[in-house]
């Protein structure tokens, strides 16, 4: 894999490209101190101080086993850490967030901080001001991959970051079904591979509606995105709406940090000129509990007439309207 495929897939560089087709998405160039402030592990874990918002969280946890009892005094005792502050930037993710409906959730030039989901106060990654990002952020592991390892993988490295990192603010849908995302693979540009994106868990909506997916997605595939993304071997994430139309959610290389999921890569890279096939957990049994992608399945009340069910219903909603919107721009 080279540095340039890796760079093809940073979401400042296929966005613009796509902008019709994904999610609506508003990009800022982060400014070093910040990405300074985020690989900092040698201060306490201080929130950003806020300009706008009074109601912000606190900048530190209560640690117990740092408190001192009344005998032991020092001459610092008085002295207190200083909260970042990045004023510019608040401003403007406060407009962008504004603008995109009042939640989003952030990712940096490739990865989101999914599994930093936990910290949050909504157990997700549903982000209204810049401490609630900070904090997804400063807790996140597999966000090191874009500040430190990004190109690991490379053969022809010739360094561990790229040149500009930017945070992506991306409209927050409360709730789109996990079973209507889909992992596609791309070899010598053609289409070898499709697979279910959340493995943890069966769908039997899938099982029925197998063959119409897997049609769908090879005809958005040639129409909107073989001769638009510029790489020949790569891997995308769709989702489908309720009215069976394709959305782009996110570029990744081929091989490298990418998991292929239901295939292995030597299966795929022998796959080119063969018939395409999309992979569904067929079964209860088939599910594969090691590869973690998403909130499992178990963990949300999806029933009709559930909260969460009307909550899904009114995203999918707005998600349509905005179809037709840029249907009527067109």
């Amino acid at each position: 894999m080279k540095t340039e495929e890796v760079n093809r897939c940073q979401i400042q560089n296929w966005y613009p490209k796509f902008k019709s087709l994904t999610i609506k998405t508003k990009l800022h160039k982060l400014p070093e101190s910040f990405i300074n402030y985020l690989l900092d592990d040698s201060v306490p874990f201080l929130l950003p101080s806020s300009v706008t918002n009074e109601n912000a969280m606190p900048n530190r946890v209560h640690n117990p086993e740092e408190e001192q009892d009344d005998f032991q005094v020092s001459e610092s005792d008085n002295e207190t850490e200083p909260p970042p502050s990045f004023p510019e930037l608040e401003l403007k993710i406060k407009e962008s967030i504004e603008a995109l409906g009042g939640s989003v959730f952030p990712k940096l030039n490739w990865s989101a901080p999914k599994d930093a989901a936990w910290i949050s106060p909504q157990q997700n990654l549903s982000c209204s001001c810049l401490s609630d990002i900070a904090l997804l952020f400063r807790s996140s592991d597999s966000l090191l991959h874009d500040l430190c390892k990004a190109y690991d993988s490379c053969s022809d490295k010739s360094s561990s970051r790229p040149e500009s990192f930017f945070l992506a603010l991306r409209k927050w849908y409360p709730s789109l079904n996990p079973e209507m995302e889909f992992r596609c693979f791309v070899k010598s540009n053609e289409l070898v591979g499709i697979c279910q994106r959340e493995v943890t868990t069966f769908y039997p909506v899938l099982v029925n509606e197998k063959e119409l997916i897997e049609e769908l997605i090879d005809e958005f595939f040639e129409d909107n995105v073989r001769m638009v993304f510029e790489l020949e071997d790569y891997v995308f994430d769709v989702y489908v709406t309720k009215e069976r139309r394709v959305k782009v959610v996110d570029f990744n290389t081929w091989c490298g940090s990418t998991l292929p999921l239901m295939y292995s890569w030597e299966e795929l890279e022998s796959r080119v000129g063969g018939e395409l096939e999309l992979r569904i957990v067929e079964s209860r049994l088939g599910v594969m509990p090691g590869l973690k992608t998403a909130v499992p399945y178990d963990y949300i009340d999806m029933s009709s007439g559930s909260g969460w069910d009307q909550v899904r219903k009114k995203a999918e909603e707005e998600f349509e309207n905005e179809d037709q919107r840029s249907d009527e721009v067109c």
